[in-house]
């Protein structure tokens, strides 16, 4: 009814205006046809970005969601391997009696001398370790296996940039390392009672100084560790083209030491300290790079100061992140 309603007052439009001008009356019609079919082809984009929009968000909501059924899970399964454990180790009600056919006598000669043979003395059936073992062997138990805990292996599993504490940290000094031309030694503010004091390569730079003072993006839930005698309590993260050509990642403007950096698609919470066997930097440090607009990011997947903005290289581009 609508449609049939609309082609009549388009003819209606197309009659009055060849009335009033029979010449332009068709051109004049055709520049209306375009004009509204352009006008709704830009209403049905507005509708898809708008939708778009509302399917991200939907979907970082479903990936929390699902974040928090897996931790619940996981407890879930460390309290029944705990159960299951408590269960095998409290010892069994009653014993079943031996079978009085298979016991000799112990007041015959005969029976002395076999239980002699049967059991020859020895010095591990003694000690409390032999008897302990001896007397698991009757009840037909064995020792129970140390089991492996679920939450600490799901925590394990995951691999993502989440577990980096990655934080803005402001350089207070910098000076060269007094045993290595090619690093030097911060003291960098990352919103604590105490600076942090961090070794760094960044080459043969002969303006230091001018860093001093500067924002940077800091991993701060490293191993402490002493480089060439000086102990490193955080690690600056760098973007490089090449071992020559180094420069600080930087964050968005109005940062302040200690605000988190993040990644949307990762919600989860970092590590309280990377294990050094998990290799968990390792592990992700190929995937950190800038892109072709500066922009540093985790598989696509941008550093983010929530409300401030991302974190850029101040040159560099398509390059690594180490």
């Amino acid at each position: 009814m609508h449609a049939h309603a609309e082609t009549q007052e388009t003819c209606s439009l197309a009659a009055a205006l060849m009335k009033l001008d029979p010449d332009d009356g068709e051109q004049i019609m055709e520049y209306f046809k375009t004009h509204a079919l352009l006008s709704r082809e830009k209403a049905l984009l507005q509708a898809s970005v708008r939708e778009q929009k509302k399917l991200l968000v939907e979907n970082a909501k479903l990936k929390k969601d699902i974040e928090q059924l897996r931790v619940q899970l996981q407890e879930k399964q460390k309290r029944r391997a705990a159960k299951a454990l408590a269960s095998k180790a409290s010892p069994p009600s009653s014993i079943s009696p031996t079978p009085l056919s298979s016991v000799t006598h112990p007041t015959s000669p005969a029976g002395a001398a076999a239980a002699t043979t049967a059991n020859p003395p020895s010095s591990s059936s003694s000690s409390p370790e032999g008897r302990e073992r001896q007397s698991r062997r009757r009840r037909g138990e064995r020792k129970a296996r140390p089991t492996s805990d679920p939450l600490s292996l799901g925590a394990e599993s995951r691999i993502d940039p989440s577990r980096l504490d990655l934080r803005v940290g402001r350089i207070l000094n910098i000076r060269r390392h007094p045993l290595a031309e090619a690093m030097s030694v911060q003291q960098v503010d990352v919103g604590e009672n105490r600076p942090r004091t961090v070794v760094s390569r960044l080459g043969e730079n002969p303006h230091l100084d001018e860093l001093q003072g500067s924002l940077a993006v800091l991993l701060c839930n490293v191993k402490a560790s002493k480089i060439k005698g000086v102990a490193s309590q955080a690690r600056l993260l760098c973007c490089s083209a090449s071992d020559t050509c180094v420069e600080l990642l930087v964050p968005p403007s109005g940062s302040a030491p200690g605000d988190r950096v993040t990644f949307l698609s990762y919600p989860g919470e970092p590590d309280r300290e990377l294990q050094s066997k998990q290799r968990v930097w390792d592990l992700l440090q190929p995937d950190l790079k800038v892109d072709c607009r500066g922009v540093a990011n985790y598989k696509g997947c941008g550093f983010e100061v929530k409300g401030k903005g991302l974190c850029r290289a101040p040159t560099l581009t398509s390059c690594t992140i180490r």
